[in-house]
């Protein structure tokens, strides 16, 4: 019988991380659950994924650093599951001016948002030495113009575009595709009235469930056909101008 696959999803502890992770899970993968600060809930949604009678286990890191990515990929080394999955979730949405952006702004987003996955997507390939899939989470914001996310914005249209190259040139025993997610949770960032706004202003006048978010991945992860592709599940936003 072939070992267990293993699945690593990065921002795991919670919201969009944790749909992702708990979908896997539900698949029969093992689960490498990243988590950078959010100890307890990190603690919980593992809790959780053992009652679905698969192994999990935790790696704490900051991403922004690339040796703490080579760390997490040498704990991936030890974990008796070949590795088959990756799921770059982890980001940063970091506020502010174009005209007035600090560097340290600048560089949380593009660090953590852009260069965490393709680190990742490199540490991973040299492991999937019998195929695999990646996925990059995106924004439906990478396709506008968010003034007020200068960072955020860019850092996910580049991350759409190294979805692309990677898929090409990974190709065609890994697989690399991303998911472009509209509203889904409000931000910290957004009031209340901002928020209810913006779901007014949609086709669908309501946000995705985290259940529609991950059932993007469930699509991804079993049709072997599909490669470079963003799979936008957005409620019609990127129909507005």
């Amino acid at each position: 019988m072939s070992p267990q696959p293993l699945a690593l999803v990065t921002g795991a502890a919670h919201r969009l991380g944790k749909a992702f992770v708990l979908s896997l899970a539900r698949k029969g993968y093992a689960i490498l659950l990243h988590y950078r600060t959010s100890d307890a809930q990190a603690i919980d949604t593992a809790t959780e994924i053992r009652t679905l009678d698969v192994p999990v286990f935790l790696s704490q890191a900051d991403l922004s650093e690339p040796k703490n990515i080579l760390s997490m990929f040498a704990m991936v080394d030890k974990i008796p599951h070949p590795l088959k999955v990756l799921v770059n979730s982890a980001a940063v949405f970091p506020a502010g001016d174009p005209r007035t952006l600090s560097v340290k702004d600048w560089d949380a987003a593009l660090d953590l948002n852009l260069r965490a996955p393709f680190l990742c997507s490199q540490e991973a390939a040299k492991r999937m030495t019998n195929g695999g899939l990646v996925i990059n989470v995106t924004d439906i914001g990478a396709q506008k113009t968010w003034s007020h996310f200068p960072s955020y914005t860019v850092s996910k249209a580049g991350l759409e575009a190294l979805t692309r190259i990677l898929a090409r040139a990974l190709a065609p025993s890994i697989r690399v595709n991303a998911i472009a997610p509209g509203l889904v949770l409000q931000s910290d960032l957004l009031t209340n009235e901002e928020w209810h706004r913006l779901i007014e202003r949609l086709p669908l006048k309501r946000a995705a469930s985290l259940e529609e978010i991950a059932s993007a991945l469930d699509f991804l992860v079993m049709n072997e056909y599909v490669t470079g592709q963003t799979l936008v599940i957005d409620g019609g936003y990127s129909l507005l101008g």
